[in-house]
């Protein structure tokens, strides 16, 4: 059993039962919902986060997210605590181990660089998959944005695998896959540091296609921020010669990459102040697109501990 906030739900149970869990494009919300792309991302309106969360109005937020994968709500002018308290009411908070934290919040990461330099998130990744249990989710609260750029996008990576060659599935089904957080964290750590962190944090083994434990929905989970390489393919596709079969696993490799960047599986959203985004990480990528530099764009993000991939 899970606790989620005051609620226990049966994750093996859940799986199982997918078909009851999801959400039809008829229910009826406690808050308003506006589609943002058919695939992925949906505004929600009419709630204030300030406000504790009853239990179903909590519950609801969560069909909501496993449902659209990545939700939006404006206008939240919420203190950090506030922010810590909503987002704790979703599980445990963690705390980053190299992002700068807030003075008063440790569970809040603080981003907006100020060494003259441009930010290093434009890329393709899943929060902290490189955990031994991968976060669940991350809420994230623009303070302060430029007026044009610094947008976000998220991908549904249900949609890249449900779309994938059947012969792929077949391939990759039987995957593992390294994740490392290391060589991006490394460019900000000394060699101490480095050692430190490589001692608490080695390289974890994840499945290349993950359940999720609400849905049952397949998940495409590899990701160019924090996937090295696959751990396990010679012994599903043997090599012929020499180390041809290294090559064969990079290609492999880069094309299950390269479905992120589909923009059909993708929501992109325009960041304004008070603004909150709330994804699932078990199922969507994001990418942080860095075309506002020299401008400033200030943002604080509570991730939430997710469970074990399977």
């Amino acid at each position: 059993m899970q606790l989620y906030g005051n609620i226990e739900v049966d994750a093996v149970s859940t799986c199982r039962h997918a078909d009851s869990l999801k959400s039809t494009d008829s229910e009826s919300w406690p808050f308003s919902v506006r589609r943002v792309q058919p695939t992925i991302g949906a505004e929600i309106g009419g709630i204030d986060l300030r406000d504790p969360l009853t239990d179903d109005l909590y519950l609801a937020l969560r069909r909501a997210l496993v449902k659209f994968k990545v939700l939006f709500f404006r206008n939240q002018n919420i203190t950090p605590a506030q922010h810590v308290a909503v987002a704790r009411r979703f599980g445990e908070l963690e705390i980053h181990p190299v992002i700068p934290h807030h003075p008063d919040h440790p569970e809040l990461c603080v981003f907006g660089r100020k060494d003259g330099k441009p930010g290093r998130e434009n890329l393709y990744h899943s929060d902290v998959s490189w955990r031994e249990i991968p976060s669940m989710g991350s809420m994230l609260r623009c303070v302060t944005c430029p007026e044009v750029g610094g947008d976000t996008m998220w991908i549904n990576m249900v949609a890249a695998y449900e779309n994938l060659p059947e012969d792929v599935k077949q391939l990759i089904g039987k995957l593992q896959a390294v994740h490392d957080g290391l060589p991006v964290f490394s460019q900000g750590l000394n060699a101490e540091q480095v050692e430190g962190y490589r001692k608490k944090y080695p390289p974890m083994i994840h499945r290349v296609v993950r359940t999720h434990p609400e849905s049952g929905e397949k998940i495409l989970y590899v990701n160019e921020g924090f996937t090295t390489h696959l751990a396990n393919f010679t012994t599903v596709k043997p090599y012929r010669f020499g180390s041809d079969f290294k090559m064969a696993e990079m290609d492999l490799l880069q094309y299950l990459f390269r479905q992120a960047a589909a923009p059909e599986y993708q929501v992109r959203l325009h960041w304004q102040p008070d603004t909150i985004a709330f994804w699932d990480n078990r199922s969507t990528q994001h990418y942080a697109v860095q075309d506002y530099y020299p401008a400033e764009r200030q943002m604080m993000r509570a991730t939430i501990v997710g469970d074990r991939v399977f």
